[in-house]
């Protein structure tokens, strides 16, 4: 499909996923408006097929292959939520699909991820050493390379989010996106900008793993442990392909504590009865945190999955049982 992302670009993913992903539901909450003092639209990307907006470059991207390069099959590297989008993708156009995913991701996004049909080798401790191990094996094998983010496919492929957004809300002023590789803040961002100049658009990541706010504010980047309760936004580099783009259109990035997200992952759960998992909460997290100083009266926020592990719901607990008892509004 090219090298360049455009509106043409953007335009034909959302045509060619039209029957193949969810247009997933906005939601929202006369309470949560009330304490946020604005009207807030939650799109339940934990709603899509494999469980998060993954699906949707994955499926564009490898959709959108030739033949030749399908037959030599598939390789990527992900954290849990590419890898299923990845799976789920071959799986539907027949192909092959081999994803190195770090020792440390949690068994359902594995066993999901396998359950589609590919093939899981789990390798190195963080996503960095799994995306090593991939790009090796590629080398190796010849099988096409699918990257989590710094593809212009997979940006357009999530940029379909922002045009089902702004076609259900046309009065958005404001979308908060949560950033790992800046694959889904790229394509979200530029999307909305070429429907909507006005409009804002605020990345979130976990103070774990916060490299991307660091670029965009100028900042020397610290070395991160990345070691996060929001594994799905754990990247330790600001990609490549992404970083100029959210510098080009993005307006601000901020960041939240694993307080912040297990708070936001547990009023999901509790008060809107919807399971978000760490790097899906995030973008709520930063809307509890930051609202504030976020200017906006019709504000989006993108909960990007729910293929969280419940054994871990106890975790979440222990970080938030110290809150003050109005941070959890």
């Amino acid at each position: 499909m090219g090298d360049c992302l455009s509106q043409k670009k953007i335009q034909a993913a959302a045509d060619f996923l039209k029957e193949l992903v969810h247009h997933t539901p906005i939601r929202t909450s006369t309470t949560l408006d009330r304490l946020m003092d604005r009207n807030v639209y939650m799109k339940m990307e934990n709603e899509q097929k494999s469980g998060a907006f993954k699906a949707r470059g994955a499926i564009f991207k490898i959709g959108s292959m030739s033949e030749e390069a399908a037959n030599r099959g598939v390789i990527a590297a992900s954290a849990g939520n590419h890898a299923q989008g990845v799976a789920l993708a071959a799986a539907k156009r027949g192909i092959q699909a081999k994803i190195y995913m770090p020792l440390h991701t949690p068994k359902p996004k594995v066993e999901a991820t396998r359950n589609y049909g590919a093939e899981v080798e789990l390798a190195g401790e963080t996503f960095q050493e799994a995306l090593f191990a991939a790009q090796k094996e590629q080398k190796q094998t010849g099988a096409t390379f699918i990257h989590p983010f710094d593809d212009v496919d997979i940006i357009a492929g999530q940029g379909t989010i922002a045009v089902e957004m702004l076609e259900d809300q046309p009065n958005l002023d404001c979308i908060i996106v949560p950033i790992g590789g800046g694959g889904l803040i790229s394509g979200i961002a530029f999307a909305a900008k070429q429907i909507k100049p006005s409009i804002r658009i605020i990345g979130v990541q976990t103070e774990a793993a916060c490299a991307t706010y660091h670029a965009f504010h100028k900042h020397l980047i610290p070395c991160l442990t990345c070691t996060t309760i929001a594994e799905g936004i754990a990247v330790k580099e600001p990609g490549k392909v992404t970083m100029p783009l959210i510098q080009q259109y993005v307006d601000d990035v901020v960041t939240v504590s694993e307080r912040d997200i297990a708070a936001a992952i547990l009023q999901l759960l509790e008060r809107h009865k919807t399971l978000a998992e760490g790097a899906g909460a995030a973008a709520f997290a930063a809307l509890m945190r930051h609202h504030e100083n976020i200017r906006s009266k019709h504000c989006g926020i993108v909960i990007s999955g729910g293929n969280f592990d419940l054994q871990k719901l106890s975790e979440l607990h222990e970080l938030t049982m110290h809150l003050p008892a109005n941070s959890m509004a």
